[in-house]
């Protein structure tokens, strides 16, 4: 039987609407606190389970919801998820096989990049697991390796240290594999994330179906994503930018590897653009990092947000596309809308939108948790 706690009375929670959290002020309970990682019964004021959940005093969200019923994940729970959340991703050699709270898993996400998974622990009861969990995996998938991508900083708010290892203890080399039909140099213990972005492989392939005689602009493009995606489509000419020189150096690498033309440059977009006015392009690209990181944020994002929309409307001419992304889960798809409107007003464009898009299947959106819907972006067409 689990300990409980309960939502502590005043200013509703939004645990109680359904969201898996509940803050470290929001409840309460008698005697000594529970022990930090251990699985916790939630109730409400009249002692109604809101769920089951991982509890960590030393964060500010000391409560992650894996399970609506009050059952402790040390026991079959913990494979069934797992197990559920890999089989429902069954066929795909590369991308996201389990995604946190949207998998009743709170902060474990696991990568598969063909015979080799990324693994990040990001809370303190899921730390703790990771022994059961590199298990689990192993049986289910017969991976060659496990990374453990411990080294995210959100680590330190549950109170843990950051590292990075192999569940073999041996080093592991950066490799060359396919991803998205590209050859791509991958580094699981040194990239980006658990390696790479993940979650963008699908509109590579939509966006280059689109850039076949196109001249072709990828702004922050990272490790050339797009890029590579719409040399390989039959794009006239391909231009990335970013700021990392790591990530530039590793498009350029794909992009001979794979005897693309495309050129890539280390570059400040918001720079570039002042610079280059007077560029001309018929396909742009706009997948910048999350600009509102907090609240304070969102209204110097949006700023950042219809500036950069607006350059990329002034550099293209009618026929042009241009594809626009946010991954900042705090601007709405119904915000970002109304920035590209203004940016639209401003540049005297005409343009229609031709498709909605959203974050991937591999990386579903669990209903009452906004923060799990991050991803979104629109491909717009120019008429006049």
């Amino acid at each position: 039987m689990l300990r409980a706690i309960r939502i502590r009375p005043g200013r509703p929670a939004r645990v109680l609407r359904g969201h898996p959290w509940a803050f470290l002020g929001e409840v309460d309970f008698a005697g000594e606190p529970p022990q930090n990682g251990d699985c916790v019964e939630l109730t409400d004021l009249k002692g109604r389970c809101l769920g089951a959940g991982l509890w960590n005093g030393k964060s500010q969200i000391a409560w992650r919801r894996y399970s609506r019923r009050p059952l402790s994940l040390d026991g079959p729970l913990l494979e069934e998820l797992i197990t559920f959340a890999v089989n429902r991703r069954a066929g795909k050699p590369v991308g996201r096989l389990i995604w946190s709270e949207a998998d009743g898993l709170p902060g474990l996400v696991v990568d598969r990049y063909h015979e080799l998974l990324s693994v990040q622990a990001l809370t303190l009861g899921m730390d703790q697991r990771l022994l059961v969990v590199t298990d689990v995996l192993q049986r289910l998938l017969r991976p060659r390796e496990i990374v453990l991508r411990n080294d995210a900083p959100s680590r330190k708010l549950e109170g843990m240290e950051t590292s990075i290892s192999t569940v073999s203890g041996k080093p592991l080399a950066p490799a060359w594999m396919e991803v998205g039909g590209v050859q791509v140099l991958v580094d699981l213990t040194g990239g980006q994330k658990t390696g790479m972005y993940l979650d963008q492989l699908d509109q590579h392939a939509r966006v280059a179906q689109l850039a076949k005689g196109r001249r072709v602009l990828d702004a922050f493009c990272n490790q050339g994503g797009f890029g590579l995606a719409c040399a390989k489509a039959g794009a006239t000419s391909v231009l990335g930018l970013d700021q990392s020189e790591d990530a530039i150096s590793a498009a350029r690498s794909a992009a001979a590897r794979n005897g693309l033309k495309a050129g890539f440059e280390v570059a400040n977009v918001f720079d570039w653009f002042t610079e280059h006015r007077e560029a001309t392009f018929d396909l742009i690209v706009l997948d910048p990092p999350p600009f509102a990181r907090n609240k304070d944020s969102i209204d110097g994002a949006l700023r950042g947000y219809k500036e950069l929309n607006l350059r990329a409307l002034r550099m293209l001419g009618p026929g042009g596309i241009l594809a626009t992304y946010s991954c900042s889960h705090r601007v709405s798809e119904e915000m970002y809308l109304e920035v590209i409107e203004a940016a639209a007003a401003d540049a005297r464009r005409e343009a229609v939108v031709m498709e909605r898009t959203s974050q991937p299947a591999d990386h579903p959106v669990l209903l009452n948790f906004p923060e799990s819907r991050y991803l979104k972006g629109f491909l717009i067409e120019i008429r006049a």
